[in-house]
């Protein structure tokens, strides 16, 4: 009888740590999170501090974390090689930027992954389902509400027959956006200029042919137009047209924009992974928007454009 009641108890046991393994493994301290950053920009940047700040809030701390920070600085064959390096090294991968986190997936199908500033992670082939993500890999989007970006630009400028919009054929985050803008515009009876590059080298030219023809300019979230924003911004100083961008790290050059809160949503991921690390599967956790919009006005393009600031703030709400 003890040796039946034995075996029951032990069958108990293994059913009940059964269960428990079906949960992620719990992580306190010697924790390794491998950071793959696409390029070198301001937004992508406090998105990656907003994580490691979030985690810190969690009690994951830098004498639990060694974080492995690499910078891709936009090269492709560089973040080819830096995901390889990274994969199944971590206990987590923190990606940002959409390029990014195609190369992890396409080397790491093991490792918990998060992502952010990806616009759309269905079309980026990340993941199938956003509300229950069924791989190894989860995180926050940089999907901004693009009809009401397009509805503020032509707020700022009524009677505008034409506009342009600029971006990065090869980036699929701008592309997705840029076909918004284009069906919306559309709707308002807009004539639309579209201008695209794949390469900084050809932006100065590119945006000041379009700048030449239109009255307004459009700017998706786009890791080029933000790594050029100084020439773009110099460009439509120069031809007086006005311009909303799709995020504030390119505030620089415009003359208002209006999106995420790169550092807020780096912080939502950060709690995302905080979850992983408490045992926490991937498949628990839904791909997150952005809880936080903000518009922001570039005083020196105001000046630029000789227009009135509080006339600005009334039009734009």
């Amino acid at each position: 009888m003890k040796f039946k009641k034995l075996k029951v108890l032990l069958g108990i046991s293994l059913l009940v740590l059964g269960g428990c393994s079906n949960k992620g493994e719990v992580k306190t301290d010697n924790i390794k999170i491998g950071v793959l950053q696409y390029a070198e920009h301001n937004a992508l940047t406090s998105a990656r501090e907003g994580f490691v700040e979030a985690l810190a809030e969690e009690r994951y701390t830098s004498d639990k974390v060694t974080f492995n920070v690499q910078n891709a600085m936009g090269d492709q064959s560089n973040l080819q090689t830096i995901a390889e390096q990274l994969a199944r090294k971590n206990d987590l991968n923190f990606v940002i930027a959409t390029p990014a986190a195609q190369a992890m997936v396409n080397v790491d199908d093991r490792t918990p992954t998060i992502f952010t500033a990806v616009t759309d992670p269905v079309a980026a082939s990340l993941l199938v389902k956003t509300d229950a993500p069924e791989g190894n890999v989860t995180g926050t989007v940089d999907l901004t509400p693009v009809d009401k970006q397009i509805e503020k630009l032509l707020k700022i400028v009524p009677k505008a027959k034409k506009v342009g919009i600029f971006y990065n054929s090869s980036e699929v985050n701008s592309e997705a956006q840029a076909k918004i803008a284009k069906e919306t515009l559309k709707k308002s009876g807009i004539e639309v200029v579209e201008k695209t590059v794949t390469t900084t080298n050809d932006v100065q030219q590119v945006i000041t042919s379009l700048a030449s023809e239109v009255d307004a300019i459009y700017f998706p979230t786009d890791t080029t137009v933000a790594s050029t924003i100084s020439t773009i911004g110099t460009v439509l100083k120069e031809k007086k047209v006005p311009a909303l961008g799709g995020d504030k790290a390119v505030l620089e050059g415009m003359l208002v924009t209006y999106g995420v809160d790169y550092k807020e949503i780096g912080r939502q991921a950060g709690r995302q992974a905080a979850q992983i690390l408490k045992g926490k599967k991937i498949s628990e956790l839904p791909v997150e928007q952005p809880k936080k919009l903000a518009v922001d006005i570039n005083d020196d393009m105001v000046r630029a454009l000789g227009l009135n600031k509080e006339e600005l703030l009334k039009v734009l709400g």
